[in-house]
């Protein structure tokens, strides 16, 4: 299965790069403010979906673009794919965007994939079987205390996002940290912190789809990652945080306050507030 995802997001890539030697004449469409899409992102949609399901026609599939419209609806197995994360930084020609694309079974994640194709930097995981770049094994950093970490975060962009909110939050943690970066592919990313290069993660507002392959490849790589309040399932809670245990333990100690599930002690609870968040559309810190 991993050697077909590894396929996919390949032909994906090829299809990217190959668009990427003149993006000026790429067709840009609006999904909605500051939020684009271009027939880059479909065609490499299509092409995984397309690999994937020729060699198992019974998966279901979670996509960007065409959400659950194609493969079984009904399936234990899911593929979740992002492809092209990092569509504004592609349609600027700033080379930071990635393929992500995630295998999940009965709610767990099982095969994970991230590739890079200006890089030709291949991410990946196996649950069990420890996480790699390049066919050679990576870990989480070795750094403890989170005022010498660099840190990766995604900035909010639409206008509905609580703006004020967040640059407290960013205020909060540019004073415990060496450094805050803001590379715009969340995927990419979270495999940076799985490798090492960075030392956590933390961002409001992402889809399953922006996670799912990162996280795999995070919690193979020796590191945790879940929402603002440590919360592991994290998936459909529109919040992600990760990094190395020490590190991830001590981002939750800064951030959780600012978490929709901050107080909220009961799985019913959780799932109230899930369902209210979603109620409201993009904005991930408005309150309910």
């Amino acid at each position: 299965m991993l050697n077909v995802a590894i396929k996919a997001a390949r032909a994906a890539g090829a299809i990217i790069n190959r668009a990427a030697l003149d993006v000026e004449s790429v067709r840009v469409s609006q999904k909605q403010s500051n939020d684009f899409v271009t027939e880059v992102d479909q065609a490499s949609e299509n092409t995984i979906i397309e690999t994937l399901l020729t060699a198992y026609p019974d998966h279901g599939i979670l996509a960007e673009e065409s959400g659950s419209t194609r493969g079984n609806p009904d399936a234990e197995a899911v593929w979740i794919i992002d492809p092209l994360d990092g569509t504004t930084n592609f349609i600027h020609g700033f080379p930071v965007y990635c393929v992500s694309i995630a295998l999940q079974v009965k709610g767990r994640l099982e095969q994970a994939v991230v590739y890079d194709p200006t890089r030709n930097d291949l991410f990946t995981a196996t649950r069990g079987r420890g996480a790699f770049m390049n066919e050679r094994r990576i870990r989480v950093g070795k750094r403890t205390r989170l005022q010498e970490c660099l840190l990766s975060t995604g900035f909010p962009f639409r206008p509905e996002d609580d703006f004020n909110t967040y640059l407290r939050l960013m205020g909060d943690m540019m004073q415990r940290t060496a450094g805050l970066r803001r590379p715009g592919a969340a995927a990419l990313d979270l495999a940076y912190v799985a490798a090492g290069f960075s030392d956590g993660f933390f961002e409001l507002g992402l889809q399953p789809w922006d996670m799912a392959a990162g996280a795999l490849l995070i919690t193979e790589a020796g590191g945790l990652v879940g929402n603002f309040t440590g919360e592991a399932d994290f998936l459909q809670h529109r919040e992600c945080l990760a990094g190395n245990p020490r590190i991830y333990a001590q981002m939750v100690a800064v951030l959780q306050k600012y978490s929709k599930f901050a107080g909220v002690q009961d799985k019913a609870a959780v799932v109230q507030a899930v369902a209210e968040l979603q109620a409201h559309g993009t904005d991930p810190v408005a309150p309910l």
